[in-house]
């Protein structure tokens, strides 16, 4: 397979090393950037950003491959109808043809392999203010593998959401890029609800403008292996960027969410907060949060929140909160996790009122769910989470305790 020339990414002056993330020199973020595979090892559990993965069952995405092609993608309003093309146009572009390709570089080599291996990139471009969200759905076409780029471009000043929803079959080597400009308010919100079958490799890649905020949400809901690394740098001051994470691991299946938060810029401020439940025997989930102060971004302010929540024995849930702080004058900087069964009060009070244990149980996670899919802020994709969370809850119960959990 003939390589692709790298697209060259401006690196600032060679005296600066914190001019670009791509050069970053800090522990947190130790990964060398590079469109080309050549330059990454293959992963192994050896290697500290793979030390989690079961690499195995991932293998065919560290080597260059043919893609299908076979992955469908639909670009329409929320409700299904036409978009508004003086405000929302899709289009596509060849792989390193701008605006692919324009923000950070990848960062290991299942997603340099999915830039080597991909042809073309979808690109949805958003400006003004857009009245209702704006749906992405894309379909897995198989177990033939395949690769997919997805360019989310927003103007200065526009306000956006933007629901990118994965299902079907598929095995799946992603790229995103998310570009937000200038004063902009945005929020993306990526559904994964694969088939049992499907895996997915996805890495995505975040640049917001000075003054934007962006509200970045990723529901994982489904699959056998769903790795999902998100890197994010600010263009100027005064970003704010909130990150939010659910995720529903059953039986046998591995869920990973990495991600990594770059105060590269004064007075920016950053929430991460990610949410999971795992359910049955070999269910693992994996968080990895990263967030790096550097001594440019006087006046940070933030923290990363991790919870799991373990419903049965044989579940296994990795959390890793990292901070790295280069600079002393900001304004906070924390993070916490944990990972734990189910608190006995809240149990003690639910049963106490005549519910019995077993749907007490149920209540419980449907509330640890809760309020953090209520932040999404788009009804129609709240109500349709909580009511997937609710199926995965009652799965195996009898008819009255479905009746219990959709009738709350």
């Amino acid at each position: 397979m003939a390589q692709r020339e790298a697209t060259n990414i401006p690196q600032g002056p060679s005296g600066d090393p914190y001019a670009a993330p791509a050069r970053m020199p800090s522990s947190a973020d130790r990964s060398p950037r590079s469109f080309n595979p050549g330059d990454f090892a293959i992963p192994t559990r050896k290697q500290d950003d793979w030390r989690f993965t079961p690499v195995e069952r991932l293998e065919e995405f560290f080597q260059p491959f043919h893609a299908s092609g076979r992955t469908a993608v639909e670009v329409s309003a929320m409700d299904g109808g036409p978009l508004d093309q003086s405000q929302v146009t899709v289009n596509t572009v060849g792989m390193g043809q701008a605006p692919s390709g324009t923000v950070l570089k990848p960062s290991d080599r299942a997603s340099a392999i999915e830039w080597a291996c991909g042809s073309k990139a979808t690109v949805v471009s958003l400006q003004g203010r857009i009245s209702q969200p704006v749906l992405v759905k894309v379909t897995g076409g198989g177990q033939d593998l395949d690769a997919f780029h997805l360019v989310i471009q927003v103007a200065d000043q526009a306000h956006a959401d933007v629901v990118v929803e994965h299902e079907g079959d598929a095995r799946l080597a992603e790229g995103v890029e998310i570009i937000t400009g200038r004063d902009s308010q945005v929020s993306t919100t990526f559904i994964q609800e694969w088939a049992p079958t499907a895996k997915e490799v996805s890495d995505q890649r975040i640049h917001m403008g000075p003054g934007a905020s962006l509200r970045h949400s990723v529901v994982t809901l489904g699959g056998d292996v769903v790795r999902i690394r998100m890197d994010q740098e600010f263009g100027g001051e005064g970003g704010d960027l909130n990150m939010l994470g659910i995720y529903f691991v059953d039986p046998g299946q591995h869920i990973e969410h990495r991600t990594m938060v770059v105060h590269n810029h004064p007075r920016c401020k950053s929430r991460v907060v990610y949410k999971g439940a795992l359910d049955g025997p070999k269910a693992h989930s994996t968080w990895v949060g990263n967030a790096l102060i550097q001594p440019t971004a006087s006046g940070t302010d933030s923290y990363e929140l991790n919870r799991n929540l373990v419903l049965t024995p044989g579940a296994v849930a990795d959390s890793e909160p990292n901070l790295e702080i280069e600079n002393g004058d900001i304004v906070g900087a924390g993070h916490a996790s944990s990972v734990g069964r189910f608190e006995d009060e809240q149990l003690f009070y639910l049963q106490s009122r005549g519910v019995p244990e077993r749907e007490a149980r149920k209540l419980v996670v449907r509330g640890f769910f809760g309020e953090l899919v209520e932040e999404i802020g788009i009804p129609s994709v709240s109500g349709h989470l909580m009511n997937v969370i609710d199926r995965r809850l009652s799965k195996g119960e009898n008819e009255e305790m479905k009746h219990v959990l959709e009738g709350n």
